[in-house]
């Protein structure tokens, strides 16, 4: 019968201690094994809190599923900030460059509702703008219309698939 656990772990960094110590121990699978995979699924996640289910059999055997930080905490990791503004619209927290962004949006937009790259970016500046950050020095809201207005497609269109 399988049987699955979720849990938040810092990206690259699980470890046998809770929250999956406690967890696993009473399943038949390898600890260790289990929390090597994780650190190495999620490395590029770099101690941002990463959603992962661990799925198990009775025989031992496991599959680790990586789930995608909230956004909020994608683009607080890459500006370097604890905390979003409490007046957005007026006290800016930090700046991301449209690389930032688009790095950002490649991140999650397999979690997004989004179709394309240019629509995840737009979401991702969508929660730039609720937390009170810029970019390329410029307001978030302001940014969007620029992408709508295809300022920067070269960078967030893809190349039509062959």
């Amino acid at each position: 019968m399988t049987e699955a656990i979720e849990v938040l772990v810092p990206g690259g960094e699980a470890d046998p201690g809770p929250p999956l110590g406690p967890e696993l121990g009473p399943t038949p699978v390898d600890v260790q094994a289990v929390v090597q995979q994780i650190n190495d699924e999620t490395e590029p996640f770099d101690g941002t809190e990463v959603p992962v289910t661990v799925t198990y059999e009775e025989d031992g055997s496991f599959e680790i599923g990586v789930g995608v930080p909230p956004t909020a905490e994608l683009i607080k990791d890459e500006a370097g900030f604890e905390t979003g503004s409490g007046e957005p619209q007026e006290d800016f927290v930090a700046d991301l460059s449209v690389g930032q962004i688009r790095q950002i949006a490649e991140q999650k937009q397999p979690d997004l509702l989004a179709y394309d790259l240019k629509s995840a970016a737009k979401e991702v500046v969508g929660t730039c703008v609720t937390l009170g950050v810029t970019i390329e020095g410029n307001d978030a809201r302001e940014f969007k219309d620029r992408i709508d207005g295809g300022e920067y497609d070269e960078i967030f269109v893809e190349e039509a698939q062959a």
